[in-house]
C-alpha cells in the first residue's frame, strides 16, 4: 500500500511528439496548477508551484469520506544537468512517515514533447485542463500499471450566475423519450421563460421547463415543451435551422465563457425535430455534430418530452480530426443555457425562448458569447 500512495502523487503530460528535451524545469513548467482527481476511493488534490529557484513544489493530499487520510510535499529539484522528484509524506496529524532526513526520491530518465518520465511511472497529457499518469505498482512480485486520471482546476473570468447543482444518475438514463427512470423523479425542473427573440407568449403557444443530470460520460437533459404547433418547414438540416421549431443546447465545457462564434470554446447545438443536431463550424457554415448528441422526442397533443444526451468536448475539438469526449467528475463546473426556436408556421421563427436572463437589447448572443450561459456544478 505505501508504495501506492508514494507513487500516486506524481503528475505527467503527453504531447504527440516523441523529441527528447533537456532536463531542465522549463520544460515540465506545464505542470503547475491546481489538479484534482479520484483514487483510492477519494478525492485527491496536488498543487504545482512554478518553477523558480531551481526548483518547483506541491502539496497533495487524499480525502476519504470528508476526512484527509494523508498529506504529502513534494519537490521536483535542478540537481548535476537533470531532475530529481522528491517527497516526504505526513498524516492527518501532521505527523512525518519517513524520519527526519529520510525523502523518497524519484530519479528523471527522460522528457520528451509527449512525455515526462521519472523511474516507475510515466505522463500523459490530454489536454491543457486533464492528465492521465501511470504508475507502476508492485504487489506479490508482479508490476502492474495503473492510470490516475486528473483535471486542472481553471480560474475562470466569466461572472458566475444561474448556478444549478446537478444530480449524478447512478444508472444512465435510457434515452427513449418516457423518461420513467427514477432519477428524474428525483431532479427538479427549471423554467425556460426568458423571451430572447420575439413578442410576449400567449397562454397556450408555449411553455417549457427542463431537468438535468449526468455520468462519467455525458450531460442528460429532460425537456418538457408545450407548443400548439410544431413546425419543420426546411427538409434539408443544415438550411435555415434556426428558423424551424428546435431545442438548442448552449454548452462550454469549462465554464471559461468568452466567444465562440466560429469557433469551439463552446457550442450552441440545434436539436431539429427530426434529430439532426447542427452548430456553426470553424469554416463558418453549419455542420452536423450528431455523434454528440442522441436525442428522443415524443409527442402527445401539445406537449413534447425530449431525452437528451450529450457527450461533452472541450476547447481542443476540431473539426478535422478525430476527438474524443472528455469524463465529468464531481464539482466540475459547466457553462449551461437552454433555449427553444419557436415557429408559428412562418418562413422564420416568431419566437426564441431561453433559460437564463440576459441584458441588454440583444439578447441573441449565446451563439456567439458563452458569457451569458448560466454555470452547472456537477454533484454526487
Amino acid at each position: 500500500m505505501k508504495n501506492i500512495i508514494i507513487l500516486c502523487a506524481l503528475i505527467s503530460f503527453t504531447l504527440n511528439s516523441q523529441e527528447k528535451l533537456d532536463p531542465k524545469l522549463e520544460n515540465i513548467a506545464w505542470i503547475a496548477g491546481t489538479w484534482r482527481g479520484e483514487a483510492f476511493g477519494g478525492i485527491t488534490e496536488e498543487i504545482w508551484s512554478e518553477p523558480s529557484g531551481g526548483s518547483m513544489m506541491a502539496t497533495f493530499k487524499l480525502i476519504n469520506d470528508g476526512k484527509v487520510t494523508f498529506y504529502e510535499i513534494e519537490v521536483i529539484r535542478e540537481i548535476e544537468n537533470s531532475l530529481v522528484l522528491q517527497l516526504k509524506h505526513f498524516g492527518p496529524d501532521l505527523k512525518g512517515w519517513e524520519t527526519k532526513d529520510e525523502t523518497v526520491d524519484f530519479p528523471l530518465k527522460e522528457i520528451t514533447d509527449n512525455k515526462v518520465v521519472f523511474e516507475g511511472m510515466s505522463f500523459e497529457r490530454i489536454s491543457d485542463a486533464e492528465m492521465n499518469v501511470y504508475v507502476d505498482i508492485d504487489e506479490g512480485g508482479k508490476t502492474e500499471i495503473v492510470k490516475f486520471n486528473y483535471h486542472k482546476q481553471i480560474k475562470n473570468t466569466k461572472p458566475i450566475k444561474q448556478l444549478i447543482a446537478v444530480k449524478q444518475a447512478k444508472t444512465a438514463p435510457v434515452i427513449d423519450g418516457i423518461a420513467n427512470e427514477n432519477i428524474w423523479e428525483n431532479c427538479s425542473w427549471h423554467p425556460l421563460d426568458q423571451i430572447w427573440l420575439g413578442d410576449k407568449l400567449t397562454e397556450g403557444d408555449f411553455k417549457g421547463r427542463y431537468k438535468l443530470t449526468w455520468t462519467e460520460d455525458a450531460l442528460y437533459l429532460l425537456a418538457e415543451i408545450e407548443d400548439d404547433n410544431l413546425i419543420d418547414i426546411y427538409e434539408n438540416p443544415l438550411e435555415f435551422w434556426w428558423d424551424d421549431d428546435c431545442l438548442e443546447v448552449f454548452i462550454d465545457e469549462d465554464n471559461s465563457g468568452g466567444e465562440h462564434q466560429y469557433n469551439h470554446n463552446a457550442f450552441a447545438y440545434h436539436i431539429a425535430l427530426d434529430g439532426n443536431v447542427v452548430d456553426m463550424s470553424t469554416k463558418k457554415e453549419g455542420k452536423l455534430y450528431n455523434s454528440h448528441v442522441q436525442s428522443k422526442r415524443k409527442t402527445d397533443g401539445n406537449i413534447s418530452i425530449w431525452e437528451v444526451r450529450i457527450s461533452l468536448y472541450d476547447n481542443t475539438y476540431n473539426d478535422q480530426a478525430e476527438n474524443y469526449p472528455v469524463k465529468l467528475f464531481a464539482n466540475k463546473n459547466i457553462g449551461f443555457a437552454l433555449a427553444y426556436c419557436d415557429n408559428d408556421n412562418s418562413k422564420s421563427r416568431e419566437n426564441f425562448i431561453g433559460s437564463i436572463p440576459v441584458e441588454g437589447e440583444d439578447k441573441n448572443r449565446g451563439w456567439i458569447d458563452a458569457n451569458i450561459f448560466g454555470t452547472l456544478v456537477l454533484k454526487r
